[in-house]
């Protein structure tokens, strides 16, 4: 017999910003929103974070001939995917153990005269390390594009996090805080090079009237269906199925076109997304507050390593990114929790080695780290579709499996 019974509804295993009518109607600039949101001179708005990666990939290779891009060896595949559609070299660094941090003695040895960008990576909205990294890519002359997807509205006290490198990126994605329902902001640290990514974007992304109509249609189904019981629909029904067929790749949903679309993002999504940002530093922070509580009683079982905020950081909680003490008990704790509704996941299933569909884009890796990482780590919502009474039951269910 199940442990959980069937449900109806389902918690969203992210949190994300829901939208209202209001959101629907009017126009409005959402780069110019979002910039003056987190506080910098001006972001660049594009169909995916993907796509704004791609575009900053592309400006700097045009910049300077470098060809090679280091990117940790725990990340989404679409960052693999975004290098190969480059014609670039992709160089996989494992991280420090336990940790979303690069490990710097890699990095090191990987870059060298023909290193172009080094991608340290904002996971489940907590701060890595920038600093060292960019030391060590000063060495050899490189750039730092900050891949923060996950950590739009995270700060450090460097400053906004995604504009403290040369680059940045943010994911305007479902369940990324802030949703057009797939759309990414692009930083630069100076105004020549924001030009430079302008003048790119330009010459490489067309018009596309017919994605923008599926992705404006798209936007509608998450204002409309982005609740309990439209989720427990889309989302969890169609997962379960997939569980039970161990299809464990549509799961977790990381398996990607070896292609990126992209786009122009149409002014209807944009003034969407300007209109709903107005109500996003309060929805953070009340999924801090969430957060400050409980992740006390995460933290409490025995076994787990649950990533907080350093000294000085200050990032955003979409979910709890927890570590089970070994693989097997993330196993135990995922076949009990992963169909129950309760908004619990996985990340990404594994190093990015170790995918099989990635096997012509990304290199073998010497990534014990990130490799042990995947195989021991869960997310658990900090959406409010989880109720205290459901977050309790998780928490009993992970106590057991990591007993």
């Amino acid at each position: 017999m199940s442990l959980f019974p069937t449900f109806r509804k389902e918690a969203a295993p992210s949190a994300g910003l829901p939208l209202v009518a209001s959101d629907l109607f009017g126009f409005g600039d959402l780069a110019a929103a979002a910039a003056r949101h987190i506080g910098v001179q001006r972001l660049q708005l594009e169909s995916s974070a993907a796509a704004a990666f791609i575009v900053a990939l592309k400006t700097l290779h045009r910049l300077s001939g470098r060809r090679a891009v280091v990117v940790p060896a725990y990340t989404s595949p679409q960052i693999a995917i975004a290098v190969a559609q480059c014609g670039l070299e992709l160089r996989i660094c494992d991280l420090a153990p336990d940790s979303l941090d690069l490990d710097l003695t890699q990095l090191a040895s990987l870059c060298d005269s023909d290193t172009l960008a080094v991608v340290p990576t904002h996971l489940a909205g907590r701060v890595t390390a920038v600093a060292p990294t960019i030391a060590v890519a000063r060495s050899v002359g490189a750039f730092v594009i900050e891949d923060a997807s996950h950590a739009f509205g995270a700060v450090s006290a460097a400053g906004a996090v995604g504009a403290i490198g040369d680059l940045g990126f943010f994911s305007l994605g479902v369940g990324d805080g802030l949703s057009i329902f797939e759309g990414g902001l692009l930083w630069a640290h100076d105004d020549a090079l924001r030009k430079e990514l302008a003048l790119t974007s330009a010459q490489t992304i067309p018009p596309d009237a017919e994605a923008e109509r599926r992705a404006a249609l798209q936007l509608l189904c998450y204002w409309a269906l982005y609740n309990p019981r439209g989720l427990g629909l889309v989302y969890g029904s169609p997962r379960r199925r997939a569980l039970a067929a161990g299809d464990v790749a549509s799961a977790v949903g990381d398996v990607f076109p070896l292609r990126t679309p992209m786009h122009r993002v149409g002014r209807w999504r944009s003034g969407v997304g300007a209109r709903a940002i107005s109500r996003l530093a309060k929805f953070q922070a009340d999924a801090a507050e969430r957060a400050r509580v409980r992740l006390s009683a995460l933290a409490a079982i025995p076994g787990a390593t649950v990533f907080y905020d350093r000294p000085q950081e200050a990032g955003v909680w979409p979910f709890f990114l927890v570590l089970a003490p070994h693989a097997a008990a993330c196993e135990t704790a995922l076949a009990r929790l992963w169909p129950s509704g309760f908004g619990v996941s996985r990340l990404y299933r594994s190093a990015l080695s170790d995918y099989d569909y990635l096997k012509t884009i990304a290199p073998p890796a010497n990534a014990p780290n990130a490799q042990a990482l995947a195989a021991r780590a869960l997310t658990v919502t900090n959406s409010d579709m989880l109720d205290d009474a459901g977050f309790a039951r998780v928490v009993a269910v992970l106590k057991r499996s990591f007993a």
